[in-house]
């Protein structure tokens, strides 16, 4: 899609068509993006909701260089107490259904600060088409319904659930879906502003829902924290992202190694060995070092220093693969929104639950899920991102955006939980590196390293159909082990992208992979 206007791509259509509504209201980028993630939070909560967290980057004409907001939560002062009792119970990980994989919602904070510092209209006709749509009820998506029918015998008696499975059973899809108890809440919120989601009967209800393991004073501090993004030149732009604790390092990380090792043609396999050569080397110290940025034993700006990415190139093979260190497999629940408008204004914004629908525990006073984002904290006593009281944990949401000459070039990023950077690496390659038209990019076959395989050793690499034979006989020449994906992968994506051209003209793709996601044009 090619416009010279307001342009917006989210993961569902009446997201999509809220931030556009936002827009031709008199509403800037950010105004169109709080009302796309509000509108996405009703209708996909597979994805993302209130009870979860938000990252985002926005630049444009009047800004000297693109902001970034970190409005993850951080642990609740009952974190270590909780710690302790997991370890003691010989626990490795972090339950999913447990309150230590609830940190504090950032998402409500996140909305706050960026509609006090960016927006233009008023917050109540940003939230309206959400609640209005929760209200009078919108159609379940295919999505939608395997996700909540993958977890109905966990979330039936959870009271924020109730909604989606109102005939007793999963819904199905295209069936009708009220949240009036969620349509409250966006209300109040729009109304009372920050006392209405973190104070009150929803903060002690969030409260209560964790044991108290987050207080009612844990509550009262702000979430969202304006934080110097990490940069660098890759491809004749510069590539944005945010610094840790989000993983969005890896992505810019492993697209410099792509840069520096010379891009190929998109069918050759050699230029396939280097991007996923290029991902394992970027993405191999992640669980050592990724923590809360007051916790790390680096400093944020040194994961994308010079010295670093000639080091890793040093390692780089062209033949074979490298020998490399372990790294957590995983899948996530994310939406990835991005908005450019035609004063040319840019946000990247990202929101998730983490793993699917998140946690799985409700808060009834506020008619929505709890997410799962304390499972990226570690229980190793002694590791940086160790579960403790006020930290942050390794987050895996990656946005990114792309400047040329100091102007906005393009907005870019996806959902994927730890698979994010794989998905950013191969797109940016495309439409940064080569300039390829983004709904061509966004067709193009991907590849994923295999989830369920520990680590970043293993020689498996999956591969949408569509991969030239010849690039699959290549990589298995160079010792990977390609598997052929009869089917286009939905769970590889949806990407998101609008290209800003040096005339101004926007060039904007939503992935064909999901059939709800929609990039639209004013």
């Amino acid at each position: 899609m090619t416009a010279y206007g307001s342009t917006a791509v989210t993961p569902h259509v009446l997201s999509t068509q809220a931030a556009m509504a936002a827009l031709a209201g008199g509403g800037n980028a950010v105004d169109a993006a709080i009302a796309a993630n509000a509108m996405q939070g009703v209708v996909a909560p597979e994805t993302c909701g209130i009870g979860g967290d938000l990252f985002a980057l926005v630049t444009g004409p009047e800004l000297e260089s693109p902001l970034a907001l970190n409005s993850s939560g951080h642990a609740g002062s009952g974190a270590a107490e909780l710690a302790h009792a997991l370890r003691s119970s010989g626990t490795a990980a972090i339950p999913q259904r447990h309150p230590a994989a609830v940190t504090i919602p950032g998402c409500v904070d996140g909305w706050l600060e960026l509609h006090r510092r960016l927006g233009r209209i008023e917050l109540e006709t940003i939230l309206e088409p959400a609640a209005r749509v929760a209200a009078g009820g919108f159609p379940a998506s295919r999505e939608m319904a395997v996700a909540f029918a993958g977890r109905f015998d966990e979330l039936r008696t959870e009271p924020s659930a109730a909604p989606l499975y109102s005939a007793g059973r999963p819904p199905l899809e295209g069936e009708r879906i009220v949240r009036q108890q969620l349509a409250t809440t966006l209300k109040r919120i729009a109304d009372e502003g920050r006392e209405a989601f973190y104070g009150g009967t929803i903060g002690r209800g969030i409260s209560e829902a964790v044991g108290g393991a987050i207080s009612v004073a844990d509550l009262e501090a702000v979430q969202a924290e304006w934080v110097d993004p990490l940069s660098v030149d890759i491809f004749g732009a510069r590539g944005w992202t945010i610094p840790p604790n989000s993983q969005g390092y890896i992505s810019l990380l492993g697209l410099a190694i792509v840069d520096r090792l010379g891009l190929t043609e998109s069918d050759d396999p050699l230029g396939w060995h280097h991007a996923i050569e290029a991902y394992r080397l970027a993405a191999e110290d992640r669980d050592r070092i990724l923590a809360d940025p007051d916790s790390m034993e680096m400093a944020p700006e040194d994961l994308l220093a010079p010295r670093r990415i000639d080091g890793l190139v040093d390692r780089y093979s062209p033949d074979c693969l490298t020998s490399v260190g372990t790294h957590s497999p995983g899948s996530g629940g994310t939406a990835f929104m991005c908005v450019v408008d035609g004063d040319g204004l840019g946000v990247s914004l990202i929101q998730s639950n983490f793993y699917g629908i998140g946690s799985g525990i409700s808060v009834q006073a506020g008619g929505f899920l709890l997410h799962d984002r304390g499972r990226g904290f570690t229980l190793t006593s002694g590791h940086p991102n160790e579960l403790a009281p006020g930290r942050r944990p390794l987050h895996t949401l990656s946005p990114t955006i792309w400047t040329r000459d100091g102007n906005l070039s393009a907005v870019l990023g996806t959902r994927g939980g730890f698979m994010q950077p794989q998905l950013i690496i191969q797109l940016a390659s495309l439409i940064i590196g080569r300039n390829v038209d983004p709904g061509r990019a966004m067709s193009t076959p991907r590849w994923m390293l295999p989830v369920e395989d520990e680590g970043l050793n293993c020689s498996s690499v999956e591969v949408e159909p569509g991969t030239p034979a010849t690039v699959v006989d290549g990589l298995h020449r160079r010792g990977h082990r390609p598997i052929v994906r009869d089917v286009p992968q939905p769970g590889w994506g949806p990407m998101s992208v609008i290209r800003v051209d040096g005339d101004g003209r926007r060039v904007a793709a939503a992935d064909p992979r999901v059939d709800t996601a929609a990039a639209t044009a004013l």
